[in-house]
């Protein structure tokens, strides 16, 4: 059997690049920080956030589903800042796949779960297109992970075969 030589790596965001962006931690922290009510904000989340993901919800729908539903004493613009800020690097990481890319010559795909206004937020502020050459995220190809067709989406984006495809990902299941 021949063996083939890896071209392409496909990569998560969240988990493995820099810390999650929205996930139960920060959802929990907010809840304190704004004085909401955890298991409401989590149950309307669970309802909303895959559609959010997708694509098909913007951030301030999401957040009016979620968070804006009654009156708070806090605006939106607040809340989004916070939301935010819960994103930080993983510079070893960033530094590793930059160093990888370079001396293997391979291509790089950000394949990964995210709304736009946050994946686009984490895109700038990180300056992942340094780092990655194609962002095939949810809220871009309205598939998500572990949806098989995203990551069909990917290889033909990136012209490569599965066998060429390393990926690295914070979960098993992907």
């Amino acid at each position: 059997m021949a063996r083939t030589n890896i071209t392409t790596l496909f990569l998560d965001i969240g988990g493995v690049l820099l810390t999650n962006g929205w996930d139960r931690t920060a959802r929990q922290m907010a809840a304190e920080r704004f004085n909401l009510d955890f298991m409401d904000v989590e149950e309307r989340h669970h309802l909303t956030y895959d559609t959010y993901e997708e694509g098909k919800l913007n951030l301030d729908e999401y957040l009016q589903r979620v968070v804006f539903c009654q009156e708070r004493p806090f605006s939106v613009d607040e809340f989004k800042s916070f939301m935010l800020a819960r994103s930080q690097p993983f510079p070893d990481m960033l530094d590793l796949v930059r160093a990888i890319k370079n001396h293997h010559k391979l291509k790089t795909i950000a394949v990964n779960n995210e709304g736009r206004e946050i994946n686009s937020y984490r895109i700038a502020e990180y300056k992942l297109e340094q780092v990655i050459d194609t962002f095939v995220s949810s809220c871009f190809v309205h598939y998500r992970k572990p949806d098989l067709d995203i990551y069909r989406i990917a290889l033909d984006v990136s012209q490569s075969l599965p066998d060429q495809v390393a990926y690295i990902d914070d979960r098993p299941l992907f």
